[in-house]
Parts: structure tokens; C-alpha cells; sequence
């Protein structure tokens, strides 16, 4: 199972949020937290894979929670919609870490049983850069839970894209 939980980035946070995984008797596999100093908050992501018993999850996501802890997504199959779309511009002098920052934060996700709904996220990204003053092209994969979050994902997508002076082809698949 895996989880994104967003914390205060505070001294003892992190270690905070991942006690309760050993007190329901979880095993934590990865623990992914990178420092963004570009971006602004006082607030981090993290991602973590661990094994629990399905039973016991509900019990961890009280704990967590009771840290202080948001969480923004967990299991597996919460991401059931797909939508590919191609950007071309210039994405690099535009911050496309910016642009897809923005579509992995459609909102925080509500945990119902071990499905997680309102959320989408950049999952696939191919970019072609010709030369450094040329135009380059992206393709972006956004995966979502529902089609209101996908919506609003690609909402985001228009709207960054009339902001930034970017063309957009959409949707070049899309499937539930």
C-alpha cells in the first residue's frame, strides 16, 4: 500500500507521522521525502510503501491524523480515470515542475474505507527539447479518482497554459 501525507516542516514531524504504522503493527518498505527549497509553506510531502493488514487501516489513519498529519492519498487503485495531453511552449523557462505541482494539488483527498477520492496527479511525463531557445513538447499522463478530479485537473492544465502562453492537445486517450 502506499500513502501521501503532508506534514508541518517541523523538527520530529516526519517521525511523527510514521509511529503509528508500527503501533498497528505495519511494516514501512520506502520512505520518500525530498526538500523542495523552491517551494513556499511551511508545510512537506512525503510518500511512504508500507504492508499493513486492510483491518488495521483504519486505526492508522485515526493515528496519523491525530499527528497533526494531513493525508492526501492512500491504497492502490485510487486513481481510476486517465487523461494524456501534450504541451508545447516553452516549458522549461515557464517551471513545468510549477505546472505539474499544480495538477497533483487538485485538493486534498477524503479517505472512504481504503479508496481515496478528489484527487489527480501528473503520473507519466515525456518531454522533447530541440534546442534551448526552441519550443519544447511534453506529454503528460494525469490520473485521477473520479471525473470531478479530473476535470478539475485539466481545468488547471487550460488555465496554466492561457497564463503561461502554452498550447495544449487534449485529450489524446481517455478511459475510466
Amino acid at each position: 500500500m502506499s500513502m501521501k501525507l503532508e506534514m508541518k516542516d517541523t523538527p520530529g514531524q516526519l517521525v511523527a507521522a510514521l509511529k503509528p504504522i508500527s503501533e498497528v503493527g505495519g511494516n514501512i518498505i520506502a520512505v520518500i521525502h525530498q526538500r523542495d527549497e523552491k517551494k513556499d509553506g511551511d508545510t512537506l510531502s512525503v510518500q511512504i510503501v508500507l504492508e499493513i493488514q486492510e483491518q488495521r487501516l483504519g486505526d492508522l489513519i485515526t493515528l496519523i491524523k491525530a499527528q497533526g498529519v494531513s493525508i492526501l492519498r492512500i491504497g492502490k487503485e485510487h486513481l481510476l480515470y486517465k487523461q494524456t495531453v501534450i504541451m508545447i511552449g516553452h516549458l522549461m523557462h515557464t517551471d513545468l515542475g510549477d505546472t505539474i505541482d499544480k495538477i497533483d494539488c487538485t485538493g486534498f483527498a477524503e479517505v472512504i474505507g481504503h479508496l481515496c477520492t478528489g484527487f489527480a496527479e501528473v503520473t507519466d511525463l515525456h518531454i522533447a527539447m530541440p534546442a534551448i531557445n526552441e519550443r519544447s513538447s511534453a506529454r503528460l499522463e494525469i490520473k485521477a479518482a473520479n471525473e470531478e478530479s479530473m476535470e478539475q485537473a485539466v481545468n488547471i492544465l487550460r488555465d496554466v497554459a492561457r497564463e503561461k502562453k502554452l498550447l495544449i492537445i487534449e485529450p489524446l486517450e481517455e478511459c475510466p
